[in-house]
């Protein structure tokens, strides 16, 4: 195990004095890391000493992106692994979903536990304050408690996500769940408008995080997410990268549950607040893809809001047939677009090979590179649109940047954040799932040279400015974060 250089502690203060010690355990897939990097480095920025643990397997790919330098960590910030039981793997690209939540929770409790006992004995100086646990590795808070220590839990989806996981129970108790067979898919039941879900508006069953589409309930996605998420509405302390006005009702249905929940995003924005100690350090990310820094350069060529930024974020696939669709759709509308395109993004392939004769269209208008740091291309004043699969992190960063959605979302949350961009929010615009070129043209054509698209863009400032004002100094994000400071601190001081 590493071992933190421990100078700068040598002279303590007495014991009530110590720095605080926090140990973030994030799910292993890139959406779950980068929310917990942020909290990490803001943390650290508040003084206090960080382990950040992910298993092995998402270690050796943050090396291979971020290098040697960055995984040493710092003497207050450092990195520890633990197995995640699954077989090894050279594969650069998120594991399996399925067989990984599994695995995480039937393998990663006892060797969690016992790095903590050596973190406790190996730093004596500065003992473990606090466990921050994702929401869905309830495994975590369990040894938490089982050392006396006190457990928080960040749910990196959205609150609307998490209000309908809470719902899993009443859909089998109602009787809608299991669906009978597969035809439940097609045959228009997933229209179905549900008015009695409190905490969530106008939404139907298609809305609902897609776990629940099930015949038969002891899948193990739908029966992992909904004991993961019970068990984290139960936590001492519950994160959430959101901000009030963003989510307010999901909230009070959660509130009502726990009053424990401190909502501190968008967390990239609420970063602005705290100087970079080491240069570099706390703008240097957490992607476990390497980013291609020459696309911000590309962009600077284009006017204001001419490009349409497409990224399908880590985890969605699909069929080669969708891929080529998707492809002419954006070619045919003859604007300038940087596309994100992840080698492992069609189903069962290594490669996502797109057609010759599609890269010679579009050679002098297209970019098309394998990853990005997608908050910086957001921002970039020369992206108007932005073509996404609705992640809860690529949701709150458009939202951020004020930049307008094209939304195909694939699985989880993203169904739920769909429905909460295009209805709720109105700042979205949804593709039937079976991609055809025509629909694709149209809805970019719609999004970036529309009167539609205009409308989006005026709603999408509205929202850019109350998530400045949430994370703003006295902004409720801002204060919440302080809250939860505090909060740790005075277990900290008491123990």
């Amino acid at each position: 195990m590493q071992q933190p250089t421990t100078k700068m502690e040598s002279s303590n203060p007495p014991h009530t004095q110590k720095k605080p010690h926090a140990v973030l355990v994030p799910f292993p897939a890139q959406g779950h890391v980068n929310p917990f990097m942020h909290l990490a480095k803001l943390l650290r920025c508040n003084g206090f000493h960080i382990t950040f643990v992910n298993t092995e397997f998402n270690h050796k790919r943050l090396i291979k992106s971020l290098g040697e330098d960055f995984v040493k960590g710092l003497p207050d910030f450092q990195f520890e692994t633990i197995p995640d039981g699954l077989p090894p793997s050279d594969k650069d690209a998120t594991q399996d979903v399925p067989p990984l939540c599994d695995a995480t929770r039937k393998n990663c409790h006892a060797p969690f536990k016992e790095l903590v006992n050596k973190l406790n004995s190996s730093l004596p100086h500065i003992p473990v304050t606090c466990i921050i646990g994702d929401g869905i590795m309830g495994f975590a808070g369990r040894v938490a408690k089982e050392l006396g220590i006190p457990e928080l839990q960040l749910w990196t989806p959205s609150s609307v996500c998490f209000v309908g996981y809470l719902h899993y129970d009443e859909l089998v108790n109602r009787g809608i769940i299991p669906f009978k067979d597969e035809s439940f898919m097609v045959d228009g039941t997933l229209d179905t408008r549900l008015d009695w879900i409190s905490g969530i508006k106008d939404i139907r069953l298609k809305d609902l995080p897609s776990f629940m589409r099930v015949t038969d309930l002891s899948d193990i996605m739908f029966d992992f997410l909904g004991s993961e998420a019970k068990n984290c509405s139960r936590s001492s302390t519950i994160i959430i990268n959101t901000f009030e006005e963003l989510e307010d009702e999901a909230l009070n249905f959660l509130r009502a549950k726990n009053q424990n929940i401190y909502t501190i995003g968008p967390l990239h924005l609420l970063g602005r607040h705290f100087p970079d100690k080491e240069n570099g350090f706390k703008s240097s990310g957490s992607s476990l893809w390497k980013n291609d820094p020459k696309c911000i350069k590309w962009l600077n060529k284009w006017k204001p809001s001419s490009v349409l930024y497409i990224n399908y974020g880590s985890i969605a696939v699909m069929t080669k047939n969708h891929l080529k669709e998707f492809a002419w759709g954006i070619a045919n509308s003859k604007l300038p677009f940087l596309w994100i395109m992840r080698p492992d993004v069609v189903i069962g392939e290594e490669t996502s090979n797109l057609p010759q004769e599609f890269i010679n269209e579009v050679k002098d208008r297209g970019y098309i590179t394998s990853w990005c740091s997608q908050d910086q291309v957001l921002a970039h004043p020369s992206v108007g649109g932005f073509l996404t699969h609705c992640g809860w992190n690529s949701t709150v960063e458009a939202i951020s940047s004020g930049v307008p959605t094209i939304c195909w979302p694939f699985f989880a949350d993203q169904q739920t954040n769909c429905r909460y961009l295009c209805n709720t929010w109105g700042i979205g615009l949804e593709i039937n799932y079976d991609v055809k070129r025509d629909e694709i043209t149209k809805l970019v054509m719609k999004l970036m040279e529309g009167e539609k698209g205009k409308e989006m863009r005026k709603k999408c400032l509205e929202w850019k400015k109350k998530a400045i004002d949430a994370t703003d100094l006295g902004g409720s994000s801002y204060n919440s974060f302080h809250k939860l400071i505090k909060e740790i601190l005075h277990h900290h001081n008491g123990i």
